[in-house]
């Protein structure tokens, strides 16, 4: 499988809470207009064992996951990390894999950007659907950045989400979080 020049990945498992944050962004991704050198996918909790080991380094320039992390500051707050940032076992999922073991072997021909966000709750093993308020108030925040980090036009592209979110009787006009 041959992903495109860029690929933007959310990691993470929704029945543990706050985890669930990499998909519920990508999930509002999905419904973009975005050019056809750019895949949108919910890597889930297989990102490094089916998302990033598929990635041919010939093929794709640019990766950016998007998932929790625990960085210390306010829940619901985002941070870009560079794989260098992340240590050796610092930046595992929950069932404790080491991600940044296939991030290391790809940092050198592909260019990754980490956006973690600080988690509030996170109630692995405990099931918890949903989000927290404040996690889920980053989502729109988080979709402008990725936009602006692939040099999207975000203010169009956030417009056709707003129509497409109306055509879709979501009855929302605005991005969630947003007024």
């Amino acid at each position: 499988m041959l992903f495109p020049e860029i690929v933007v990945a959310g990691c993470g498992n929704p029945l543990f809470a706050d985890d669930g944050f990499g998909p519920a962004v990508i999930e509002e991704m999905v419904r973009l207009r975005l050019p056809e050198h750019i895949k949108v996918v919910d890597a889930g909790l297989g990102g490094p064992h089916f998302i990033f080991t598929l990635i041919d380094p010939e093929n794709t320039k640019r990766l950016i996951i998007i998932d929790i992390a625990d960085f210390g500051a306010e829940p619901g707050e985002i941070r870009d990390f560079r794989v260098e940032d992340l240590p050796a076992g610092s930046y595992r999922d929950i069932h404790s894999w080491d991600l940044t073991e296939p991030l290391q072997r790809l940092k050198d021909s592909v260019d990754i950007t980490v956006i973690g966000c600080q988690p509030e709750r996170v109630t692995a093993p405990d099931f918890e659907l949903g989000l927290t308020e404040k996690v889920q108030d980053a989502i729109p925040g988080t979709v402008r950045h990725v936009l602006e980090l692939l040099g999207v036009d975000y203010g169009m592209a956030i417009k056709n989400l707003r129509n497409e979110g109306r055509q879709q009787e979501t009855g929302r006009g605005t991005c969630p979080g947003e007024s």
